[in-house]
């Protein structure tokens, strides 16, 4: 008789930890930035993520006016906060608390995100998600995704999963489109640690992947005998080598695990537009200068 053992599945290990750096940016908003374009090979197809959080409406008041991008999508995820969004294809809606905006700016927008409170906590992250070059010149498109409509699955250990996009489990994310594929395959999850516990999720290898800790600390678990933390406001990017992530936090911790399929792409980029080649940005610039984001 024939035993058939199945391979153990091998843990993504950490490669990096990264320190975000403080600026501001909008009118005056105060945030961390902590993918920086040192990292778009690495991390491709994602191109930055900026962390904001602040109960000083001194930080966060003058919000961001009315600004261009081209050739990416911008995924705002609202932790706490009222944020209120217009743009030049004709789209508006309001983040709140648990919410996610999902702005595809394809060949070109102007939008606005303006706070609408003026005190109390403003905390979220916006993560730019590159474009394939086949689709950087597509129509604008926006989708608000209400903090009700994240499904939640709560693990046997405790932890609570909001599915914002790609699987967990066998749920999936909110996030869908119909308008053109996807050949990123994004799976963003924010991780809640309600108790001490373990949490596991499958990965592609070909997938580039990282976690960010924002609450508590988080470490990653690279074997039965070893792991490693990411602290506090720290990124770590995980080793490729793997086919799943296994975290451990304790009660309060609480993560975004992100990842994705790499464009393999050249990616030339100038402030808010994010092209292909030099030449594309040079007409991404006097495309806005002649008015031609605007309907």
């Amino acid at each position: 008789m024939t035993t058939i053992t199945t391979p153990a599945l091998i843990n993504r290990r950490l490669e990096q930890l990264i320190e975000g750096r403080a600026t501001r940016d909008g009118d005056g908003v105060k945030l961390t930035r902590v993918l920086t374009s040192d990292l778009h090979q690495r991390l491709d197809p994602f191109l930055m993520l900026d962390q904001f959080g602040s109960d000083d409406p001194k930080d966060y008041g003058g919000g961001f006016p009315d600004h261009p991008h081209r050739g990416f999508e911008t995924i705002t995820y609202m932790i706490a906060g009222r944020m209120r969004h217009q743009d030049s294809a004709g789209h508006h809606g309001l983040l709140q608390n648990g919410g996610v905006q999902w702005m595809t700016a394809g060949k070109g927008v102007i939008h606005s995100e303006m706070p609408e409170q003026e005190a109390g906590v403003m905390e979220g992250f916006q993560l730019w998600l590159n474009l394939p070059a086949k689709d950087k010149m597509c129509a604008p498109w926006y989708r608000d995704i209400q903090s009700e409509e994240i499904p939640e699955v709560m693990t046997a250990q405790g932890v609570c999963v909001r599915v914002i996009s790609g699987a967990y489990q066998n749920t999936s994310g909110a996030m869908k489109r119909s308008h053109h594929d996807y050949p990123t395959d994004t799976l963003y999850l924010d991780i809640h640690f309600e108790q001490d516990a373990q949490f596991e999720q499958m990965l592609n290898p070909q997938y580039n992947a990282f976690i960010y800790t924002y609450r508590g600390a988080a470490e990653v678990i690279e074997s039965p005998k070893q792991s490693q933390a990411v602290t506090l406001h720290r990124m770590g990017i995980l080793h490729n080598e793997g086919q799943q992530v296994q975290l451990r936090g304790k009660a309060g911790t609480r993560v975004l695990l992100i990842a994705g399929r790499p464009l393999h792409e050249p990616i030339a980029q100038y402030g808010p537009f994010v092209m292909n080649t030099r030449a594309e940005l040079m007409q991404a610039v006097e495309d806005f200068n002649n008015g031609l984001f605007t309907p």
